[in-house]
């Protein structure tokens, strides 16, 4: 195989008001992660614990692109996460189409083709996660309301809502074409693969690009456009390009930095009533090596308020210092009201890689629940690097996966492939979470992928419930002198080997793997766990996954899998999930964490489900899609569950 990569809780809110970021009246699924804040609750409540298990498909829809794209697909992600507005459910494939399907037959109503570039190769797959929805409420006729999709050769495009025509008012002929800023290394170093959002009378995009190509890379900003005319209307770049800007001193390199990235890949989240754009940013290229930008690197690796009418920060909050882990923020940041002694709290809820999860007043940045700086590992880094001696770790709660592992605790089938693990362990550095990379090779625990990542989490206010799935595995990550990589690369044909051209050290990165191709981490390898966001405390947390797709069916056991997309949870108290690399669509008691149903689907639903009623009758649509980055072939599949009419 390939690997790339309690009790009942409730609270009696009756009476009280509603939350800034509510869920939505209508039982529908208007954004990406349902509402504009991410709350990813569905207020369909018809499916309950008592009648999920009488479950069964509805309707399938296939986008032809099995057929019609047989290369192309083998390097693609099936992401997407489908909204309904308009009287359509409306998705977006790997490859840009955007597609509205009728809601209770998955009969398709239009097509919109985004004519992508298969010749691109991009760094990231073939990915779209989403598209976002405007109405302009005082206008009517052609392309009054819009869907917004975004492209991985990195376009903005917008169209009617009711008919798929382009918008011609918006760009040119209704596209927005985006300048990287720079040449490109390869054509799919730059593209956008999460959903636009947007925010009052803007549409926002961030972007996802290739790591540890080199330091002198494409910017990570983020562009805001009109939502009529397409006119760019602000910028937002998170590293300093100016001595006079506000995080300059945070940077102390060259000045300007010449360094790139610390973009926004992962969804963003938006407040009407503060009129606040939440952005989550990554790390600063290279992601290994940090010696030619020294100090913290503010609002990279943060949560980043922003005026959503200019741009201009209004708060950040960092999760890593100076990373030189590619511990980025992953995850879209949610929006939640916490009811804690009878009094509500607005708070946004982070999610990251390091399976951390800070939570922060929404009004301010400063922590909601405790945050302290501690002392890190400083032995073994390189010569140059300039680490940061303390990182930020949340009191509560605590991390929802290990990140320390011991080799007497490695896993393997067998006596050999137990001994094979252990040994590779003890050969590494590994003094604790942000041991830093090293010539010898240090272990990454949580891996680059996370703990968290872009699936994001789901919330339940009536229960204070923060649902969020996570992945247990580790790296290998050992660092390359430059002029060692060529050949490096050469010895390790199975290796991820990068250059981080202008840096004295490439590096290379693998999954710690035993010799029959399993993790050597102990399981479980994929969870879900909930967290009470008043208390800061587990309330359960279950293993996600059988093996049993990725063993060809010779391990069965329940011991998780490595986890891409999210949640969604209901108001009929259930939590529903595909996400894992077997096969399947779950259904969780969100009370108890139990496992109360499962359906088999055509290829990997690693994309977060949604739900919505429509005519009277409750659904649960999943896309499945499959991943290349890992050994979950593709698929082309939407397809929605309801009960038996």
């Amino acid at each position: 195989m390939i690997w790339r990569l309690g009790g009942d809780h409730s609270l009696d809110i009756d009476g009280v008001a509603a939350a800034s970021n509510p869920a939505p009246e209508t039982q529908g699924w208007a954004y990406y992660g349902a509402d504009a804040g991410g709350s990813r609750y569905a207020a369909a409540s018809a499916i309950t614990p008592d009648n999920v298990g009488e479950l069964e498909i509805a309707w399938r829809y296939s986008t032809g692109d099995l057929l019609s794209k047989p290369e192309a697909i083998k390097r693609s992600a099936g992401e997407t996460t489908p909204i309904l507005v308009e009287d359509s459910l409306v998705f977006c494939t790997p490859f840009n189409d955007i597609i509205a399907v009728d809601p209770g037959t998955g009969k398709q109503r239009w097509r919109f083709d985004a004519k992508a570039d298969l010749k691109q190769h991009p760094g990231n797959q073939y990915v779209c996660r989403g598209v976002a929805y405007w109405k302009d409420a005082g206008a009517q006729g052609p392309c009054a309301a819009r869907i917004f999709g975004a492209t991985n050769d990195y376009r903005l495009n917008a169209v009617d809502a009711k008919t798929g025509e382009p918008c011609a008012s918006f760009g040119a002929g209704g596209t927005v074409h985006i300048d990287p800023g720079m040449s490109l290394v390869w054509p799919g170093e730059f593209q956008i693969t999460s959903a636009p959002t947007v925010a009052g009378d803007v549409v926002v995009v961030g972007s996802s690009i290739g790591d540890n190509s080199r330091v002198a890379a494409p910017r990570g900003t983020v562009r805001a456009y009109d939502v009529r005319t397409g006119a760019l209307r602000w910028t937002f770049d998170p590293i300093p390009r100016a001595a006079g800007a506000v995080n300059a001193g945070d940077w102390q390199g060259a000045q300007p930095p010449v360094e790139g990235h610390a973009n926004a890949w992962a969804p963003m989240s938006y407040d009407a009533a503060r009129n606040l754009l939440f952005v989550p940013t990554s790390s600063p290229s290279p992601d290994f090596f940090g010696g030619l930008r020294p100090g913290d690197n503010r609002y990279a690796d943060s949560v980043v308020a922003l005026d959503a009418s200019t741009g201009e920060v209004v708060w950040s909050f960092q999760t890593v210092h100076h990373d030189v882990w590619d511990y980025d923020l992953p995850s879209q940041p949610g929006l939640y009201t916490v009811w804690r002694d009878g009094e509500r709290h607005d708070v946004v809820a982070q999610t990251t890689k390091t399976g951390f999860v800070f939570v922060l007043d929404r009004d301010t940045g400063e922590p909601f629940l405790p945050v302290e700086e501690r002392p890190v590992p400083q032995d073994g880094a390189v010569p140059g690097e300039v680490l940061s001696p303390t990182q930020p770790f949340p009191v509560a709660p605590p991390p929802l996966v290990p990140n320390t592992v011991d080799a007497k605790d490695a896993f393997g089938l067998t006596w050999f492939d137990k001994r094979a693990c252990a040994k590779a362990i003890r050969a590494l550095r590994h003094e604790g979470l942000f041991t830093p990379p090293s010539l010898e090779g240090t272990l990454f625990l949580p891996f680059t992928g996370g703990g968290g990542n872009w699936g994001s989490a789901a919330y339940d206010q009536r229960r204070n419930l923060l649902v969020v799935n996570m992945s247990n595995l580790a790296h290998l990550v050992q660092l390359i002198p430059a002029d060692k990589v060529e050949a490096t690369r050469e010895t390790l044909h199975d290796a991820e080997i990068s250059p981080q051209t202008g840096a004295p050290y490439g590096m290379r990165r693998e999954i710690l793997l035993s010799p029959l191709d399993l993790p050597c981490t102990p399981p479980p390898w994929g969870v879900l766990a909930a967290v009470d966001l008043a208390k800061g405390e587990i309330v359960w947390r279950k293993t996600l996954g059988t093996v049993e797709d990725l063993s060809g069916g010779l391990v069965k056991a329940k011991i998780g899998t490595p986890t891409l997309g999210g949640p969604m949870v209901t108001a009929g108290g259930l939590v529903f999930i595909g996400g894992t690399l077997d096969y399947y669509l779950r259904a969780f008691d969100i009370a108890t964490g139990e496992e109360l149903w499962r359906s088999r689907l055509p290829a990997a639903g690693v994309a977060t489900p949604m739900s919505y009623s429509w005519r009277g009758r409750q659904y649960v649509a999943i896309f499945a899609g499959g991943y290349s980055g890992v050994d979950a072939p593709p698929g082309d599949e939407l397809i929605a569950f309801a009960l038996p009419n």
